[in-house]
This record gives C-alpha cells, structure tokens and sequence, in this order.
C-alpha cells in the first residue's frame, strides 16, 4: 500500500484545493502552515520551521495539538519547506510527499518550492514529491519513460524541462521528438488525446503540470 503524507506550508488559502481539510494525512506543517491545520481540526504529526510568521501563543496552540514532534530550523541556510521535506523523507520515509500552499503569493517562494528538486540532496526525493493547488498538480520526473494518467478535472498538459535534456512526448496533442533544450522551457498548453499520455527524457530532471483554468 502507498504511504502518502501531505504538507502544508504557508502559502495563500486561496490557492488551496476546496477538499484539503477533508484529505487523509498523515500532515506536516511548515511555520504558519501547522497553524493552520490546527484551525481546519487536523492535528500534524510534525511542526517544522523558525516560526517567525506566528507569535508565542499560536505556537503553544500548535504544540498542544500535535501528535509528534516540533523541529525548529536551526539557521537561515534553508527554507522551512526544504526542512520539511526533509524531515519528512528522513522520518516517515513516505512513498509520496503532497505538498500544498506552495504556490501563489509571493514570486521567489514560489521558485524555492519549484527548484527545491534540483539540489542534489532533495533530487533522489524527485519521482515521490507532488505539488498540488487549486489549479494545478505537479509532479517530477528523472530521467526514463513514463505513462501518465489523466485527472479527470484537468484540461491542459506541461512538460517543463528544468535542465538540460533530450525530450520526447509521443502521443500527446503536441508531439516531440527528442528534442533539445539546454535551458528551463515550458511546453505549455498541451493536452491529452485519451486518458494516458507517454514521454521519456534522458538525463536532468522533467516538471510535468496537468492544470485547468480558474473558474470565473
């Protein structure tokens, strides 16, 4: 059976998916996003981070509705969502790592959740991390060939190359055939023919992102 854990961290609630508070945990919480899960009724199985953006007495509500444990960031070397993930996989060891309120509000944190793959320590962690809103799921890939199935309620289809690499899509709308790119790109806007889509890459690390537009 695969484990899930799923990790909140402090980005803007409107940017979350209306089912999260009704979602399984385990949960972590990284700063404000631990905070939050105690106001949605769910007790994390571990707090992370310096817990700079909650003052003194929303961290002792936090501690006493834990289940597990806090970890205070020692220093400013890493953001509290790489210490999450990291305490997470060295910890639970999950098969997948959901992470939610990573997207949206401010630009440069958005970038250090993206790229959070790309340092060697988290890369190995890749193929079991997602990153989920309202809008959008993304996963990512090393290199190999993959099958991926279509969620029912996305319509458009990315293939984002992070680094160097040689890139095939076979059956999508918009195929490519080992195509080169040395620099980040964003196939954007493709979609699925059918339910299930085939791609392979050969070296670097592949952002795939299945989205829908916003509901006006």
């Amino acid at each position: 059976m695969t484990t899930t854990v799923r990790l909140l961290v402090g980005g803007p609630t409107t940017s979350w998916p209306t089912n999260l508070a009704q979602l399984p945990g385990p949960w972590v919480g990284a700063d404000r996003g631990a905070l939050r899960l105690v106001k949605l009724g769910i007790q994390p199985t571990i707090a992370v981070g310096d817990f700079d953006s909650i003052d003194d007495r929303e961290l002792a509500t936090v501690k006493q509705a834990l289940t597990g444990t806090v970890v205070v960031k020692p220093d400013q070397d890493q953001t509290d969502t790489q210490l999450a993930v990291k305490t997470i996989f060295n910890r639970l060891q999950p098969d997948e790592l959901v992470i939610y309120g990573a997207t949206g509000g401010r630009l440069d944190h958005l970038l250090a959740n993206l790229w959070l793959v790309l340092d060697p320590q988290f890369r190995a962690w890749a193929p079991k991390i997602k990153l989920v809103d309202l809008q959008n799921t993304v996963q990512f890939f090393l290199p190999g060939d993959y099958t991926l199935t279509k969620e029912a309620d996305k319509k458009y289809l990315a293939f984002v190359p992070m680094l160097p690499t040689h890139l095939t899509l076979r059956d999508a709308k918009y195929q490519l055939h080992d195509a080169y790119n040395d620099y980040p790109i964003s196939w954007a806007s493709n979609e699925f023919v059918g339910t299930t889509s085939h791609f392979s890459f050969d070296q670097g690390v592949v952002a795939v992102i299945q989205s829908c537009d916003a509901k006006k």
